[in-house]
């Protein structure tokens, strides 16, 4: 089976999920084209070098750029910090590198699309990690959307609820800081809410947004891995510049209303993500806590016993049952990421370009910038006017 060879820049929380992903692949997956994971790129040389002795890489580097440069390398995976999304994904475009990337895509909308020319213009491969699109059961939403079973759709209520920085005393980790995450809750939940609207519903034209910052400042930080943090020993404390939680309404283009909440500030809420649709005949109500689920109600259901019914995506019926265990032996988070993997790698296979790609990527930035416009401007914003 033909080989992928990938170079990895980013090795922590993105970084474990992502090798997963690349490792469980051809075990499951034997037919289609097999990543091999050759580099991996972190900052710290040691903990490097654990990253991938532990996730099972070949080699390891400190010096992305000098990834760019070998033959044996031909797509590069980013999940190190936001700020960096940019000069990378566009360096490895003009290398001619196919590039996977973590959402959200970049820190701005102008820079998102100077991504999306890149990689158009290098006419390699892009793809965008909005792994949540690959839950089975979000798909079998899709499925009853895509055949009409709902009817017109009028709502679609989505909210990413986490606590995991609660405690005011949390170190001011590299996610609370603007000018490496871009926003906070906004753009790192918000941003799946979106996504997850763009594939359900279609586009977003008009929001309108409130967003607050609880705790103004917190703990400097003396070591940060995925979402945990150990604060320093002097007690130094500095500026918290991004959103502890954004909520916002919209308009789509087809007629439907939406809102979306994104926050992490909800007590007892370890990462509630969840929708609810509603449509002329039927609704769909989706949380990611119990992933292998889906509530469904149809208007057709005699009266006696109407009512939301539990769907158990893990049948033959749904998405990806067939290389994965028996009917009613659950799938986690992981696979979301192997699922998203499996896209890609089809991609390849049929030569075409993976969804979501970068394209879906700016259009989500797209309303991630609508909406911070609306709270600075206090109104309703066009989202294709920016």
């Amino acid at each position: 089976m033909k080989k992928l060879n990938i170079g990895m820049i980013g090795y922590k929380f993105m970084g474990k999920a992502h090798s997963h992903a690349y490792r469980d692949l051809p075990l499951f997956f034997p037919k289609h084209i097999h990543p091999h994971m050759k580099v991996i790129c972190g900052r710290s040389l040691e903990s490097v070098a654990d990253a991938a002795s532990q996730f099972g890489w070949d080699e390891y580097t400190t010096d992305w750029r000098e990834m760019l440069t070998r033959d044996d390398i031909d797509l590069i995976d980013i999940n190190a910090p936001s700020d960096v999304h940019k000069e990378i994904a566009i360096e490895a475009a003009k290398a001619g590198k196919h590039v996977f990337c973590e959402k959200p895509l970049a820190l701005t909308l102008a820079d998102s699309r100077e991504m999306l020319e890149a990689v158009e213009a290098a006419g390699v491969k892009h793809m965008v990690g909005f792994n949540y699109r690959f839950t089975p059961a979000v798909m079998l939403a899709k499925k009853l959307i895509d055949e009409g079973r709902l009817g017109d759709i009028y709502h679609f209520r989505a909210w990413f609820l986490q606590d995991w920085i609660i405690d005011p005393d949390f170190p001011l980790v590299w996610r609370l800081q603007k000018e490496i995450a871009g926003s906070g809750s906004h753009g790192d939940l918000g941003a799946h809410l979106i996504d997850m609207a763009h594939y359900l519903i279609g586009d977003i034209t008009d929001v309108i947004g409130m967003s607050e910052t609880f705790i103004k400042e917190r703990p400097l930080p003396q070591e940060m891995t995925g979402l945990s943090a150990t604060g320093s020993q002097s007690k130094e404390k500095g500026p918290v510049t991004v959103d502890d939680a954004t909520l916002f309404l919209a308009k789509f283009a087809n007629g439907a209303i939406g809102s979306f909440e994104a926050t992490r500030f909800a007590t007892g809420h370890r990462s509630t993500n969840s929708f609810e649709i509603n449509g002329s005949k039927g609704s769909v109500i989706f949380d990611f806590e119990r992933m292998n689920e889906l509530q469904v109600y149809f208007v057709e259901d005699k009266e006696d016993v109407q009512g939301f019914r539990r769907v158990l995506a893990t049948d033959a019926a749904h998405a990806y049952s067939d290389v994965w265990w028996p009917a009613g032996h659950t799938i986690g988070y992981e696979h979301t990421f192997i699922h998203s993997v499996v896209e890609l790698m089809e991609a390849f296979q049929e030569e075409r370009q993976p969804v979501p790609n970068f394209k879906d990527g700016v259009k989500c930035q797209q309303v991630l910038e609508a909406v911070e416009h609306s709270i600075e401007q206090k109104k309703w914003i066009k989202v294709t006017d920016l």
